[in-house]
């Protein structure tokens, strides 16, 4: 059983209790966990917040870098283990956990080599006075990430905060916590001084809910469900705590007429499949002028059909969806599509071979799915893409906004001058003009507009997120 990792030491549950890590292509238990509750949350809170009076806290930026730098490092060195724990913990290909892996460490190198380049100002002020604007650390700052990406996620939210030299608590999804518990290992070993990073594995009711309404934390980072996000905005309140909330998508992809087939259609159906779907980020609808719906919506079939799902050893486009309540929503909606006669212009298959006890979806796309369907506004967080027909540049605009969402879009054209006007009319955090997804985007602002979220990720941006200021007057005379 895998320990939780709390104040530089390994351990269990208090009341002994675990939770099982099972192989989503399989359906079996391969490991266990240690189940945390509030007690848990507490000791690795306390643990943060005494790393801020010692050596974590005392340490100059340079340093904090430098050891992110080692972390990065290890990461690297131990990419093929890391890679194949991930895989195995989560049911993707191999090809994607390993370049989850390098995101990984990309973060540790981006946010250490940043950590020493957080400067403040000098303000002008009134005569015989010196006034500068510093940064510091929030001080004990929270973390609770999904399962679909634990690994990238661990980078994206921790190593800004440790550049910062704020004391970390991560609280890993219940279902995804082998590499996180991995990675502080290794962070150990790179010189990362007791306290910094706390691990606190266990279910988000418990753990999580315990975490997030914590009287003794700054701030909170939270990525998952809309739901789940109200609750944690609701406990963040309550000590007003700031939090980063990215809560989801529906992206678009919007076509139109002059677009280059060649180089969209395998983008925008890698967009869908990555991961089987499981992406705040997937472009879940394909929005194609009218003039050319049947030729790019037909080109996206004929990819679509040749999609192949199986085990990350087997390598293909996509693997499992990550548990059986994932299995039963995904099902759900793909269900609830047939029941209202939506045609069925695609699907992929499922490989021989694979055990009948893993959670397999075939990737599936729709077409002629009205505007106001369930599977057009609502996050399916599966391999199912959805076709619509738009007429002209006002009426994609309207049909790309018309969901709650606002977390990414695609916009592909050959018109300069529609490009940018439809990329500047969408509402998102970020849109991609002629391509789709940023391989792992380190370096780029990330975050969601409307039930998207709030807040930003990634680029130097986050570690203003993952700081406060400080303004100094200084009368001299």
């Amino acid at each position: 059983m895998k320990q939780m990792f709390i104040g530089g030491r390994w351990l269990g549950a208090r009341d002994g209790r675990s939770m099982p890590v099972v192989d989503p292509s399989t359906g079996q238990e391969f490991d266990q966990v240690a189940r945390g509750g509030a007690h848990e949350v507490d000791l690795a809170v306390a643990a943060a917040r005494a790393s801020q009076s010692g050596a974590w806290g005392r340490m100059n930026a340079t340093e904090r870098g430098r050891i992110l730098m080692k972390i990065g490092q290890a990461v690297l060195d131990h990419a093929d283990e890391l890679a194949k724990l991930e895989a195995k913990d989560t049911g993707k290909p191999m090809a994607t956990a390993k370049n989850d892996i390098n995101v990984l460490a990309r973060y540790f190198e981006f946010y250490g080599a940043a950590a020493d380049k957080v400067h403040g100002e000098s303000i002008p002020f009134l005569n015989g006075h010196q006034v500068t604007l510093v940064r510091e650390p929030l001080g004990v700052t929270a973390h609770i990430i999904p399962w679909n990406y634990p690994a990238q996620m661990l980078g994206r939210t921790v190593a800004p905060a440790l550049a910062m030299g704020n004391g970390v608590v991560l609280k890993p999804a219940e279902d995804t916590s082998l590499s996180a518990l991995r990675v502080a290992e290794l962070a150990v070993a790179a010189g990362l001084p007791e306290g910094a990073l706390n691990v606190v594995t266990g279910l988000g009711e418990e753990a999580g809910a315990a975490l997030a309404g914590h009287p003794d934390i700054d701030f909170i980072s939270f990525t998952g469900s809309n739901e789940v996000g109200a609750l944690v905005q609701q406990a963040a309140a309550k000590s007003a705590v700031k939090c980063t909330l990215e809560l989801g998508g529906k992206s678009p992809q919007i076509v139109f007429d002059d677009v280059d087939a060649d180089r969209a259609v395998p983008i925008i159906v890698r967009a869908i499949i990555q991961n089987a779907g499981q992406t705040c980020t997937a472009g879940s609808r394909l929005l194609v002028q009218r003039s050319a719906y049947e030729r790019i919506v037909g080109r996206v079939a004929e990819a679509f059909a040749k999609v192949r799902v199986g085990t990350p050893e087997m390598d293909l486009d996509c693997g499992p969806v990550m548990n059986p309540a994932q299995l039963s929503r995904v099902n759900r909606y793909v269900e609830k599509a047939r029941a209202s006669n939506l045609k069925v212009l695609a699907e992929g298959r499922i490989a021989d071979g694979v055990a009948s006890g893993g959670y397999w979806v075939k990737p599936v796309l729709f077409g002629g799915v009205p505007r106001d369907h369930v599977i057009a506004c609502e996050e399916v967080f599966g391999p199912v893409l959805a076709a619509f027909a738009f007429e002209d540049e006002a009426d994609a605009i309207a049909l790309a906004n018309g969901t709650p969402y606002g977390l990414l879009a695609a916009v592909w054209t050959e018109n300069a001058g529609r490009l940018h006007r439809v990329a500047k009319a969408v509402k998102a955090g970020q849109v991609f003009m002629n391509c789709y997804g940023a391989g792992g985007g380190v370096e780029l602002p990330f975050g969601g507009t409307k039930r998207s979220g709030h807040g930003r990720e990634k680029g130097l941006i986050a570690l203003d997120e993952m700081s406060t200021t400080k303004t100094l007057v200084h009368f001299h005379g």
